[in-house]
């Protein structure tokens, strides 16, 4: 019995790894077709998340997009979101599994950024308008986002409407993250403040308001 379990279990094995060879998305396959642009190499693994608005969503030349990553460019299947793309993700990154990335005006992730699991990016958000309107109901409203290239975003990182990261920036894990960061910074906490930053004359420090509440501490 012991012996048909282990040779159960190897077919089985293999045969999942067959299914997720087969399942996964790239250029030379159907489903990545419908992408306004898939790089050479790029892969997005199987089983893949929700994915919609592949005509509005480019993805760079050896980009990996983990296991049950969703991509969504638009509130859903069929809308008509104009000539330009509305998701666009550079070359030689690494999305993390189960991330969500969620488009309606513009979400531009540059090149060699990678992710860490369950990151969520979006460039929409519900308004607060009117506090006697429940806040589902009230119309989001767009703001652009933008990753620089060669960022890290750690695991459970939130990024925002509005958000811009400079280049070469990390971004801690579960960070909340809204506003602009200038190149090679390290985020962290809710709400996100820039706890690091580098210069080529002083290298790596603390924000001077940092420094100066430790010193008098």
């Amino acid at each position: 019995m012991s012996i048909l379990r282990r040779a159960a279990g190897r077919l089985v094995h293999r045969g999942w790894g067959m299914v997720k060879t087969l399942g996964a998305v790239s250029p030379r396959n159907p489903a990545g077709y419908r992408f306004r642009r898939l790089g050479e190499g790029a892969c997005l693994s199987f089983p893949v998340g929700a994915i919609f608005g592949e005509q509005w969503i480019e993805i760079g030349a050896h980009t990996l997009v983990g296991e049950r990553v969703s991509i969504s460019a638009g509130m859903g299947p069929g809308v008509d979101l104009g000539p330009d793309a509305i998701v666009r993700i550079g070359g030689g990154c690494s999305i993390g599994r189960g991330s969500h990335i969620v488009g309606h005006q513009s979400i531009v992730i540059g090149s060699d950024v990678f992710t860490g699991p369950y990151v969520y990016i979006t460039d929409q958000n519900h308004v607060y308008d009117d506090p006697e309107v429940p806040i589902g109901r009230q119309w989001p409203r767009n703001n652009p986002v933008e990753i620089g290239d060669g960022c890290w975003l750690g695991t459970g990182a939130i990024i925002l409407p509005g958000t811009r990261i400079g280049r070469q920036s990390v971004v801690a894990g579960g960070a909340v993250v809204r506003g602009e960061f200038p190149d090679h910074c390290v985020i962290a906490g809710v709400p996100a403040k820039i706890v690091r930053t580098f210069t080529p004359e002083e290298g790596w420090r603390a924000p001077d308001v940092l420094r100066i509440s430790k010193t008098a501490s």
